[in-house]
């Protein structure tokens, strides 16, 4: 079983930065292919971007490409997604998942462990 604890969420205004946090416990963090969602009122969870095991290789969803990187510290058993220029349609609650695979995925339904989210508004 795999733990993931969000942080780092607030409320910004267009234009600016956040840096999310996750902290994962409960197997061995650099196994894991992680990723970050987002779902935002009324609409369906989306992928927002993926890393595998290792770190060397990224996926980003289109709508954040150029604006968002994701990374980990495998020391840390930490994942990060920095978002830069946000937007207010970037507001969603962002969700941490992990899978065991350590490769890239985008798809919710091959995620096994999902975190609780953290809130993020962006205001015009």
């Amino acid at each position: 079983q795999v733990q993931l604890v969000e942080s780092g969420g607030g409320w910004v205004q267009a234009g600016d930065s956040l840096r999310l946090s996750c902290a994962a416990s409960g197997r061995t963090f650099s196994m894991l292919g992680m990723g970050w969602f987002r779902q935002a009122p009324r609409k369906e969870r989306e992928f927002v971007a993926a890393i595998t095991w290792s770190g060397l290789s990224t996926y980003y969803a289109d709508s954040v490409e150029g604006r968002f990187t994701i990374s980990r510290d495998n020391a840390k058993n930490t994942l990060y997604l920095q978002m830069n220029s946000l937007k207010p349609e970037d507001t969603a609650v962002y969700y941490c998942a992990a899978h065991d695979s350590g490769s890239v995925y985008y798809r919710t339904w091959e995620y096994d462990y999902w975190g609780q989210g953290t809130q993020v508004t962006v205001s015009s």
